[in-house]
């Protein structure tokens, strides 16, 4: 390719330096499409023959079914997926085969190839975080009014159902969701036909080609167009947020199955053993879960640093762009289908759950409302007042509910049997029924308006 302009080839460290086709061959099929996409508009423009074009267009196809068949060859000299694939055309059809490349560059030809690519990533994404959203559904559903402890600072705070539990993670991966589709929009203009740079002087029609790839548009300055990688980071950072919530919901699933809570009993599927101590049972889908979350995130870091300081157009630092994008969508990829078969999949003990929730003292607020509501006490003296009851059911080793009214009416005279009502986990969960709360008729709402949106065309996604 360099043999009109240097007279000598390149240095064995400038050649391995120089190649991406050993990660940038994932983008076949794009260069495919968006060159046959290219081609037929040069030919419906008269840029070149219509015979010309449809030898291209065969050509091609020669050559996407070699890559599906063989896999795609990794030739050092020729660089990357697009002298690969236009290596190989010239192979089969000769040198008419040259004539592809009118009106075009490898920087809007990249720029167009890696953009489909991102575009399939976010399709393929939102399907399988659809699928997880359709697994926390069901199980929350089967656990709209299994009794457990709330925590804050990982401390029981107050009694909330499982279902409740269960669908705070659906309205995360409802925003993640959202931002998908919103990086998306945004990404779904065309770069084909910016050339280098600065567009070209051949009469094409960018529109057709934006059209046949699926583009809402092409794009307005061309410029931009070769040098923007907003798309990449847009993925990446919606990638890095859903990998949080992904990793919260894994580190729950961590804790919970422990021996101290025993909240949950995982797929062996999803589990493995120790190769020590037979009594094991190790989370460690969950574990590597957690772990992808940092090297999503680091994808996302990489990138913005690479991009940081470039002037505009195009820079080589920018083969830099796909590896960490490759790597992210693997990682993503796994993590959610590794959290919808664990959702779906395991075994929570609500016995256990509601036995937590009851010696965690969580209806203390409950016991503090009462005496607001009904006693007339000012909520900073009913909150002295809790607390010590609850000193005195912790010294005793019994539930709040267990204290007899004796004990409870020397705590103070103010307090009388019509306490009972209150003090229970389930007249708990039973009173937080403001829109949202943890009522069990609020879930079942909450559950049934999600049932919905998720059967709708495409799902819920805003």
């Amino acid at each position: 390719m360099w043999g009109g302009r240097f007279a000598e080839g390149p240095s064995a460290i400038m050649r391995e330096i120089n190649a991406s086709i050993p990660f940038d061959k994932a983008l076949w099929r794009q260069d495919i499409a968006a060159s046959k996409a290219h081609v037929a508009m040069l030919g419906a423009q008269s840029i070149i023959t219509d015979g010309d074009a449809q030898t291209i267009a065969d050509g091609l196809d020669r050559v996407a079914e070699e890559y599906a068949r063989d896999g795609v060859p990794e030739d050092w000299d020729l660089e990357d997926i697009h002298m690969t694939t236009e290596s190989r055309l010239a192979e089969l059809i000769g040198p008419v085969a040259g004539r592809l490349h009118t009106a075009r560059s490898r920087n809007d030809q990249v720029a167009t190839d890696f953009r489909l690519w991102v575009r399939e990533m976010i399709d393929q994404t939102d399907a399988g975080l659809h699928a997880l959203q359709h697994a926390l559904v069901n199980q929350a559903d089967a656990h709209a009014d299994s009794i457990m402890p709330g925590f804050t600072h990982l401390q029981t705070a107050q009694p909330v159902t499982l279902g409740h539990h269960l669908m705070a993670y659906y309205e995360m991966i409802r925003r993640d969701r959202s931002r998908f589709a919103d990086a998306r929009t945004r990404m779904n203009e065309s770069p084909l036909g910016s050339a280098a740079l600065a567009g070209t002087g051949f009469p094409i029609d960018r529109d057709a080609t934006s059209d046949a790839l699926g583009f809402d548009r092409p794009t307005r300055n061309s410029l931009d167009a070769v040098s923007d990688r907003d798309f990449a980071l847009d993925y990446l950072m919606a990638a890095s947020q859903t990998a949080l919530h992904l990793s919260r919901l894994a580190e729950e699933f961590i804790i919970w199955a422990s021996q101290p809570f025993g909240f949950v009993r995982m797929a062996d599927s999803l589990s493995t053993g120790s190769s020590i101590m037979p009594q094991k049972k190790n989370p460690d889908a969950a574990e590597l879960v957690r772990g992808h979350a940092g090297r999503v995130i680091g994808a996302a870091t990489a990138l913005m640093v690479t991009m940081k300081g470039l002037p505009l157009a195009y820079s080589k630092d920018m083969q830099d762009d796909k590896p960490p994008v490759f790597e992210a969508a693997s990682l993503l990829a796994l993590s959610i289908a590794a959290m919808t078969g664990m959702v779906a999949d395991s075994t929570f003990k609500t016995d256990r759950m509601r036995q937590a929730a009851e010696l965690g003292y969580a209806t203390a607020t409950d016991l503090a409302d009462w005496l607001v509501t009904e006693a007339d006490i000012p909520f900073r003296e009913a909150h002295h007042i809790t607390g010590a009851a609850v000193k005195l059911a912790e010294q005793k080793g019994v539930a709040l509910d267990e204290l007899s009214l004796e004990e409870l009416t020397a705590i103070d005279g103010r307090i009388d049997e019509r306490v009972y009502a209150a003090l229970s986990v389930e007249a708990s969960v039973a009173a937080r029924a403001s829109y949202g709360g943890t009522a069990p008729e609020q879930v079942k709402l909450q559950i049934a308006a999600a049932r919905k949106a998720l059967d709708a065309a495409g799902g819920e996604t805003e």
